[in-house]
């Protein structure tokens, strides 16, 4: 049994937090055996299915971070927060939610029924495949290097580096995609995108082939959890009610089809990718105890071992545990 935090009088420094998380991370590893790599993307099947690895930063820099937490992945569906962040800072909110419903389907990431069962004329949210194969068609620009630019500087803005495409990932994408082609399709037959259908998905797979790192993560939702604004520079780097729409959409559509639970049982913003990784963001808490980030964090989560609805198994347990024990849930 994972020791808890006793919240009476605790002495909040880094080397005691430090003990607890790497207690935590050790402790949870042990799912990792539960899950199965992504084999539908044949590079991420050469992933070490025991990695598990843990940052969180808070809005005033100060990280703990614990387990495998050098190692680069790639992106995945995270990618769409940002590519949603930028589309509605190019085009407009109004624009892109006249393009893109903000619902939680209850179905697969990948799914096209319900669009085809209820005769939808918009996808359910910018974070299933339809929407966010959409949200990419509004992108500015005319070849995929161009609509993905303004994704590549706001990275670059927040991270103080401009993160790589991994080009063999891209590739493999590309070459072994074929649901996301007929989802593609479909949108086609509907009108729904804005750019030519084989830019649009390269496109996609290049945003779901950026490589980043769990610190990476952490720091990316520092500025979601600060509403957009980065305490070091006090500079809005994302407007205000993008980011919070963008914390909204997480919170409710973030984890594919098991949203609902998590919400329930963690109840922070999220957003997963079948890479294993998994952003999260504790927005500031109003609280009496003596609690850890009180001011809010960025949470960083990478375990590529997966879950039946595409989410890092051990992740999501040991994102449980902390939320419980450091108060973080936004309700």
């Amino acid at each position: 049994m994972v020791q808890g935090v006793n919240n009476q009088n605790i002495e909040l420094n880094k080397d005691w937090l430090q003990g607890y998380v790497d207690d935590w991370v050790k402790f949870y590893s042990k799912h990792t055996k539960e899950g199965e790599l992504a084999s539908y993307i044949p590079l991420l099947t050469q992933s070490n299915k025991e990695h598990l690895g843990i940052s969180i930063t808070g809005v005033d820099g100060f990280t703990i971070e614990s387990g495998n937490v050098d190692i680069p992945f790639t992106i995945q569906s995270i990618s769409k927060v940002f590519t949603f962040i930028v589309a509605c800072m190019e085009r407009g909110v109004s624009y892109v939610l006249d393009r893109v419903d903000v619902e939680p389907t209850g179905a697969a990431f990948n799914s096209i029924m319900h669009l085809e069962v209820k005769q939808l004329k918009k996808p359910f949210n910018p974070f299933v495949n339809a929407g966010a194969i959409t949200v990419t068609s509004l992108l500015n620009g005319k070849t995929s290097d161009e609509k993905l630019e303004p994704i590549f500087q706001l990275m670059e803005t927040i991270l103080g580096y401009r993160p790589r495409l991994n080009q063999e990932v891209f590739e493999s994408e590309k070459e072994t995609s074929i649901r996301n082609r007929a989802i593609g399709y479909y949108l086609v037959e509907i009108g729904s995108l804005e750019s030519e259908l084989d830019l649009t998905l390269e496109t996609y797979f290049k945003q779901c082939s950026i490589e980043v790192c769990i610190k990476d993560l952490a720091r990316l939702g520092t500025i979601l959890a600060n509403d957009g604004k980065d305490t070091d520079s006090d500079q809005e780097i994302i407007p205000k009610q993008v980011a919070r729409l963008a914390k909204a959409l997480m919170l409710t559509c973030g984890m594919y089809d098991a949203s609902g639970k998590f919400a329930a049982y963690v109840g922070i913003p999220a957003k997963s990718g079948v890479s294993g990784g998994i952003i999260a963001v504790a927005p500031p808490r109003t609280r009496n105890e003596n609690l850890p980030f009180l001011e809010g964090c960025g949470i960083g989560v990478y375990g590529p071992a997966l879950d039946k609805q595409g989410n890092s198994i051990a992740g999501i347990k040991l994102l449980r545990h902390i939320a419980k024990q450091w108060d973080l849930s936004i309700f």
